[in-house]
């Protein structure tokens, strides 16, 4: 496996996303935390939902930049209609699917439209970069989640992860 696809979804810099989500019961994932901007359920979410943008732009779909930040985080209406589990579910799938297209070395040179903010020129890169920022996005996030485990005691997950 390559680095770029252990990162989307194996152990490489970090945990793997599959223990970094293990047995978190649905109420610790929606739990406010004083003084954090986003549950663990939220910080999901928008993994998901960047990912999806990804994996819509590699597939030659053009989907649409938010229009504002908050867009890329889920209203309320949003996170009642999937739960827990299957927000997870649907999380680890679309990783699988980015780390495949990262073993498909012929289709990473493949350069693609990537929408950019709104009032900005669309960018254009390759497979290998766009997959190498979702890579890096999804670390940052997935750090968060580790942290707001580790404030409401819930580090590390039963199958292990780095406590350090």
């Amino acid at each position: 496996m390559t680095e770029l696809a252990q990162a989307l979804i194996a152990e490489s810099a970090h945990a793997t996303p599959a223990n970094i989500l293990e047995a978190l019961p649905e109420d610790l994932a929606r739990r406010v935390i004083d003084g954090v901007p986003h549950t663990i359920y939220q910080e999901l979410w928008h993994l998901a939902y960047w990912q999806e943008i990804t994996l819509n732009w590699i597939s030659g779909i053009e989907t649409a930049y938010p229009a504002k930040m908050t867009d890329a985080f889920p209203d309320e209406a949003q996170g009642s209609r999937e739960s827990w589990a299957e927000l997870c579910r649907r999380f680890l799938d679309g990783a699988e699917q980015a780390a495949s297209i990262a073993e498909d070395h012929a289709r990473l040179s493949t350069v693609i439209r990537c929408p950019s903010r709104p009032g900005r020129p669309i960018r254009f890169m390759t497979v290998q970069d766009q997959l190498l920022s979702l890579a890096a996005h999804n670390a940052y996030h997935l750090g968060r989640i580790v942290l707001l485990r580790q404030l409401a005691g819930a580090w590390p997950p039963p199958s292990g992860g780095f406590a350090w």
